[in-house]
């Protein structure tokens, strides 16, 4: 994966593109430290058609209504109570 600081991303960016096709995804750095990633749109869809269902998702789904995603509780024991002096 090739490294671009941002302003050389900015500054040529139809070649960080073009890179980005052709060689796979392109780090984009500013000051120094890893900022982004560019990919490209079919690498895009890949990943996110294996992502795990959104949070949303997953309480709308016939999955949340299961007794599986709340654990038992258990029962309360009270702690002792020390005078006060």
């Amino acid at each position: 994966m090739r490294t671009w600081p941002v302003q050389d991303a900015e500054a040529r960016f139809g070649e960080f593109l073009d890179a980005c096709l052709a060689d796979g995804p392109q780090m984009v750095t500013r000051r120094g430290a890893e900022a982004a990633v560019l990919v490209s749109a079919d690498q895009w869809r890949r990943l996110q058609g294996g992502a795990k269902p959104s949070l949303k998702e997953l309480l709308l789904s016939d999955l949340a209504r299961t007794d599986s995603l709340v654990p038992p509780r258990e029962v309360a024991r009270r702690r002792a109570v020390k005078p006060v002096r």
